[in-house]
């Protein structure tokens, strides 16, 4: 965006306009205490050379480093036709849908977006997109419990951390008991789940792969939750999911999961894009929009808002959910995404994330001190335990200019020797290899030690 400076005539014409005196009387209702009272120090610069010192400083956010972090956001090859796609003003402007008859592309765009997740879970239906993976799934386990009038949910250890904080954060305000289940060799504790699961069990939620990349053993929960009678929420890998079975064949009512593997960059960690499907008959509990195709007076398709009222949404305790939007240009994305992929593209780009990553892990486990922190099948991201602590591993790799992934001692205090390791189709040899010899460098030099 270009800068234009003010004028001291531009400042003292916009004061008047507004009926203030001066810029301390525009902001008297700043209490003292939050105000910086000391000059900015910029210097007087003319446009040409404050264009080349904000140059300087973006400089700094110039990120080269080759990424096998994941932990549900991906570095993931995004087609140049994304962002051309995206960034047409009738798309990118595009504010709200509620006039259906001046936003059929949107709509549009909603619907087919809603068509590209319910092809890929299975499921019956999908709404419009939510804010994030953690937001869609603290939405699925309240939906779980008003749709079966119970006050528990249940849900696993090995769900995303960022996840599960988003979901205690949803229900401190509601009478909802939540229920950690503990891990065990990297997955979830099937004894101990079924001993949290009861008549009083609305919901039980688990990941597949886990945070950790691990596969569960989704079949035996999803029987457990419905033979309890509550609803199986499964959390999922959009890009990992195309390998494995569908959660509409794993028995689930509910499907979740983080859409910016679908065509998004890292920018940072975010925007991003959550995704909520769920079966036929949670239709009308679907939070946020819902977008239908159907025909006008004259037989002519087109494409409206359904089942929902947006007045709905302020009906506080009584509302399904409060959310009433949808991410739409991060949705738009995954659909451009996954029109250009297309099935045959979709699943290459799964294999060969999985190709890299078991490429990653036997390079890895061959170094002297390192080997599998749980030994369970893995898709494209797997744990590491380490010589020392994990965190230790990536500040020191970091200033190689690789972020070998993930420290899982950020969250799991008894696993601050574990390292989460990703792969993507963008990992080619030389970056595995930067990454294998960056470990055994830190290893020789004693920057590591073994513990």
């Amino acid at each position: 965006m270009p800068y234009i400076s003010n004028t001291d005539d531009d400042r003292r014409r916009m004061l008047d306009k507004i009926g203030v005196k001066d810029f301390d009387e525009l902001i008297s209702a700043i209490p003292e205490k939050l105000r910086l009272n000391r000059p900015l120090d910029i210097p007087a610069l003319s446009e040409m050379e404050l264009l080349v010192e904000i140059e300087q400083i973006s400089r700094k956010n110039n990120c080269d480093l080759v990424c096998f972090a994941g932990g549900g956001v991906y570095d993931h090859f995004v087609p140049s036709a994304v962002e051309a796609l995206i960034s047409r003003p009738e798309f990118m402007t595009a504010y709200t849908p509620y006039q259906a008859e001046v936003a059929q592309g949107t709509l549009q765009v909603i619907y087919e977006f809603q068509t590209h997740i319910c092809r890929l879970t299975g499921m019956d239906v999908a709404n419009a997109s939510m804010y994030d993976g953690a937001t869609a799934a603290a939405e699925a386990v309240i939906i779980a419990a008003t749709a079966t009038g119970r006050k528990k949910v249940v849900l696993s250890a090995t769900v995303s951390p960022l996840y599960r904080e988003v979901i205690r954060t949803y229900l401190a305000a509601r009478d909802i008991e939540l229920v950690t289940v503990p891990l065990e060799n990297g997955v979830t504790d099937i004894t101990r789940l079924a001993d949290a699961v009861d008549e009083k069990t609305g919901g039980v939620l688990i990941a597949q792969p886990n945070f950790f990349g691990l596969l569960e053993e989704i079949e035996p929960v999803s029987e457990m939750a419905h033979k309890a009678g509550a609803k199986f929420i499964l959390a999922v890998d959009p890009i990992a999911q195309v390998l494995l079975k569908t959660p509409a064949d794993c028995g689930a009512d509910i499907v979740v999961g983080e859409g910016q593997p679908l065509g998004m960059p890292l920018s940072f960690g975010g925007p991003l894009l959550g995704f909520f499907a769920a079966r036929k008959d949670m239709i009308r509990r679907l939070p946020g929009r819902l977008a239908a195709c159907t025909t006008d007076l004259e037989g002519k398709p087109g494409f409206v808002l359904t089942l929902q009222t947006r007045e709905q949404h302020i009906r506080r305790q009584k509302a399904t959910s409060n959310i009433c939007t949808n991410h739409a240009l991060c949705a738009t994305a995954a659909t451009v995404y996954l029109s250009l992929m297309g099935k045959t593209g979709l699943k290459k780009v799964a294999l060969l994330s999985a190709e890299r990553a078991q490429e990653t892990a036997e390079q890895i486990f061959a170094l002297d001190g390192f080997e599998p922190c749980f030994k369970q099948p893995f898709v494209r991201e797997f744990p590491v335990k380490t010589p020392c602590p994990a965190g230790e591993i990536v500040a020191s790799m970091v200033e190689r200019q690789v972020l070998p992934g993930l420290d899982a001692g950020r969250w799991y205090k008894e696993l601050d020797h574990c390292l989460i390791v990703a792969a993507t189709e963008k990992r080619k040899a030389a970056d595995i290899a930067s990454l294998v010899d960056g470990l055994k460098e830190l290893t020789a030099s004693g920057v590591v030690s073994h513990m």
